[in-house]
This record gives structure tokens, C-alpha cells and sequence, in this order.
């Protein structure tokens, strides 16, 4: 029998999944240095803060960092070195890092693989909802189901569909506003072994109340929730490190291009508390970014200086 491939995830659906392009990591954090209310509330993992790191540090300066600058790095976060290290060798061996050994050191290289998933992560991150009022009406519709015996097809579709900003308003039906990522949308039900089956359109609205079929695709109240969080850890905007605290803000960030669908506005409840909490993020992170750049080159120099013979 066939039954509904997906329905709009719960909050605490969404609390479950991973954020942003973290593949799903186990904590690993340490029992202290204590973590500040912004990073404990987010209760990210070692190997999630590594990505952000990887993607908002590493990335943009060539792509190497040294063992001892990420260790460093972490533990200013509250992860214990033990927990960083594991986080490392769990990433290379996904693909993601390259290890180099230099004497008794280590440096990480990006992999190809990484290049390309940090780079469209952080296209997505910094792009998000940049066109949210530049909608021209047309829906991406897609009709795809699985078989309640296919869990892993299930879970796939929901699971990714979701993340590409989908709501599920009926059973076996998902809904975007993005009509570009009808690309996408192939992919995972690709993914999902759908493919056959399924059916995507570009349409557009004819009749019936949007507001109802917008509730019933998206938990919106859930993602508001979230918000509130978001402008609750970062609105006051101390900064006693901001290495640190520029790593918790866009870790923090990370996750809305991937729960939040980036509706247009016309389609949100007015006022829509992301506005607010997209232009706090905006203009903290360029507050911060500049001395957190200046703080990463530092602690580089530091790892670079300890390979002299003497170190």
C-alpha cells in the first residue's frame, strides 16, 4: 500500500536534523571551560563547529589549517582536543579533509569534495533570502510517494526535501516557491529511487486560500521560534572574543537556510520576526568579522612558529 511520503516536519522534526551542511555528527563536547549561553543553547557538536570553521576560515584563506590551530580554536568554543581530534579523522575519513604530516605536526588541506560543499554552503548562507520579494508568483510542484516499506526512501524524501525549503501541504504532494529548484528536486528523488514515479511542474495559483495551504506545508510558528532564539543570544552584540563569537553567530545562522523555506513576503505573517533576525546577523558578522579574521591569522602564526627546529 502506498502512504504519505512526507508531511510538514514538526518542530521537533526540525530540531532533529542537521544543520546546514554538518553531516549529522555526534556531540562531543567538553565538560568545561564552561560554554556561553549563545553556544550552549545551540548545543552544536564538535564536528558541526568544525565545519562552520571550515567553511567561514580555512576556506577563504587557502583551504589548510595545522592540528594545533583548530585544537586551539575549539577549545575557546568549550570542545575538549579529544573531542577536535575525533571530529578531524571522522571528517577525513568522510573525504572531506587531507591530512599532511610535517615532522610531528599535522595540516588539513581541503578536499575537492569539501571545496565544493563549503562553497555552496556558504553561497546559501550569505545568500539567504536575499530575493525573498522578487517572487513571481510561479510554484514548483512535485507529486512523489514511497511505499510505507521504504523507509529509507521515506526518510530521504522528507528528510532532503525539506531542507530544500519543500512543504508537504497534502500527502504525496511538495510545494516550493523557489521554481529554480526544479534541479534539485530530481536530484532527490534520485536519491530516493523516485524518480520513475514522481512528477514535477512549474505552476502557478488559480484558487483557494494560500494562507491555509501555507500552514498546513510549513510550521512557520516553529521556525519564529527559533528566531526568537537566534536574536535573544546575539541582539545585545558583546563580543569578548570575536573569533569565538563570530564562529557562534554564523554556526547560530547556519541552520535557517535549511529550516526556514524563504518564503516570499507576501506569504508571511506580518511582521515576520526573520527580517529582524537576518539584518541582526548581517550586521554583526560584519562587526566582528574583521578582528575574528585578524585573531585567526594569529593563532595560524602561532601554529607555523612551533615548527621551527627549536619548537
Amino acid at each position: 500500500m502506498l502512504v504519505q511520503a512526507g508531511t510538514a516536519p514538526t518542530a521537533e522534526d526540525r530540531s532533529a536534523m542537521p544543520t546546514a551542511i554538518e553531516p549529522r555528527p555526534e556531540s562531543g563536547l567538553a565538560a568545561g571551560p564552561a560554554m556561553s549561553r549563545r553556544h550552549a543553547a545551540g548545543a552544536p557538536s564538535a564536528r558541526g563547529l568544525l565545519f562552520t570553521i571550515l567553511g567561514e576560515f580555512v576556506l577563504p584563506a587557502g583551504g589548510q589549517a595545522w592540528t594545533a590551530t583548530l585544537i586551539e580554536v575549539m577549545s575557546g568554543l568549550g570542545v575538549e582536543e579529544k573531542a577536535t581530534r575525533q571530529a578531524l579523522m571522522r571528517t577525513a575519513a568522510d573525504g572531506w579533509l587531507a591530512a599532511e604530516r610535517v615532522g610531528r605536526r599535522t595540516r588539513w588541506s581541503l578536499t575537492g569534495s569539501a571545496v565544493r560543499l563549503l562553497t555552496e554552503g556558504t553561497d546559501r548562507i550569505y545568500g539567504f533570502g536575499a530575493h525573498r520579494d522578487d517572487w513571481d508568483g510561479r510554484w514548483l510542484l512535485v507529486l512523489a510517494r514511497a511505499a510505507e516499506s521504504e523507509r529509507t526512501a521515506r526518510h530521504v524524501l522528507r528528510s532532503r526535501m525539506t531542507w530544500a525549503g519543500f512543504g508537504s501541504p497534502a500527502p504525496g504532494v511538495w510545494i516550493s516557491t523557489h521554481a529554480d529548484r526544479g534541479g534539485e528536486a530530481e536530484t532527490i528523488l534520485a536519491e530516493a529511487g523516485l524518480a520513475q514515479e514522481a512528477q514535477v511542474f512549474s505552476a502557478t495559483h488559480a484558487a483557494g486560500d494560500l494562507a491555509s495551504m501555507v500552514a498546513q506545508a510549513w510550521d512557520l510558528t516553529a521556525v519564529a521560534r527559533q528566531y526568537e532564539d537566534f536574536l535573544a543570544a546575539f541582539s545585545d552584540g558583546s563580543t569578548g572574543d570575536p573569533l569565538t563569537s563570530t564562529i557562534e553567530l554564523v554556526h547560530a545562522w547556519r541552520r535557517f537556510p535549511w529550516t526556514d523555506p524563504d518564503l516570499p513576503g507576501e506569504l508571511l505573517p506580518a511582521p515576520w520576526i526573520g527580517a529582524s533576525a537576518a539584518a541582526l546577523f548581517r550586521h554583526q558578522h560584519a562587526q566582528w568579522k574583521p578582528a575574528a579574521e585578524a585573531a585567526w591569522q594569529r593563532q595560524c602564526g602561532r601554529a607555523v612558529a612551533a615548527l621551527s627546529p627549536a619548537g
